[in-house]
């Protein structure tokens, strides 16, 4: 009996603290692509999760919080998981650099510091064996919902992202990560059933903001961004050489708050904006140019007309 305690304590323990499991991974011999099955559970989990929207009934309530939720999540994401924490494209303010690091720990998609390492490293070697997430070295399902599931890819690469570790906030973050999404669902809860109770005309409750704000919501955002890494090296235009397969595909753009314009971002990855051309939809460079303009994010970068014009395929700038 108390090795069956002891057992399911450290269970526990090992999902709310990451250092837990990572210790455990570092003094193994890990095979690069043998699967994590305990945490493969929940993530099968919560997109089964989803017909749960046939149960909860809609309400146009629900419905704005799913869509603010995905918004919201998949700009702190976009916005400074890739292009501030990863790629250092502007400069902000500690206190602002904490919230966001909240918000994007919100969407499931671990901390910021394991984000921005795994992200660097994929830069470093894109589309090479060595690339964690490449359709075109290792496999397209692979590269969309397989690689982040595994032991040796749940490991953070803190020396490729020494600048972020040297703040405790984002370390504190990336080891307890997952318990950001459960009061992200605690807080959907408690605020639809107030609603319920105080204004039972919207015809929402706690069970429906948490289907739709958070379990919806996120499938979503997951299976957005994933795009980025397999289909967006896979499908749509090319107008750089580069050393990858890095594509521009206009509906990942949508998606995704402008990540979709990946051949751009392959080409000059400092840049703020991904989207180099002014038909070239981008959210994410739209709120942040709005950001500084309120000052609260400052020194964006972005391309300039000589990069942006260099190393085309063809002449043509719409190609």
């Amino acid at each position: 009996m108390r090795k069956v305690t002891s057992t399911v304590i450290s269970f526990i323990l090992g999902w709310l603290d990451n250092r837990t499991v990572e210790n455990k991974y570092m003094s193994s011999q890990l095979n690069g692509k043998e699967i994590d099955w305990a945490r493969v559970i929940p993530y099968i989990i919560i997109h089964l999760a989803v017909f749960a929207v046939f149960f909860v009934d809609f309400s146009i309530v629900a419905f704005m919080v799913f869509v603010f939720m995905y918004a919201l999540r998949m700009f702190a994401i976009t916005g400074f998981y890739h292009r501030y924490f990863s790629h250092k494209t502007f400069k902000t303010s500690r206190v602002i650099q904490f919230i966001f690091a909240v918000v994007g720990a919100s969407a499931v998609q671990r901390g910021p510091i394991w984000w921005a390492a795994h992200h660097r490293d994929h830069h470093m070697h894109s589309d090479t064996v060595h690339d964690k997430h490449s359709p075109k070295a290792h496999s397209f399902l692979w590269s969309h919902t397989g690689w982040f599931l595994t032991k040796a890819n749940f490991l953070t690469h803190t020396k490729l992202v020494k600048e972020l570790s040297r703040f405790p906030e984002l370390r504190l973050i990336d080891r307890f990560d997952v318990i950001i999404p459960i009061l992200t669902c605690i807080g959907l809860y408690i605020s639809g059933e107030r609603l319920n109770n105080h204004y039972p005309e919207l015809q929402t409750s706690g069970m429906q903001l948490v289907v739709w704000g958070f379990i919806l919501s996120t499938v979503i955002l997951y299976h957005s961004t994933f795009l980025v890494n397999s289909v967006a090296h896979v499908w749509g235009n090319k107008r750089y050489k580069t050393d990858d397969s890095s594509r521009n595909n206009f509906l990942i753009a949508i998606l995704t708050f402008g990540e979709g314009w990946h051949n751009n971002h392959h080409h000059y990855p400092g840049s703020a904006r991904q989207g180099f051309y002014w038909w070239e939809i981008d959210l994410t460079y739209y709120i942040l140019r709005i950001m500084s303009m309120l000052g609260i994010i400052w020194d964006i970068r972005t391309v300039s007309a000589n990069i942006r014009e260099s190393n085309h395929i063809t002449k043509n700038p719409n190609s």
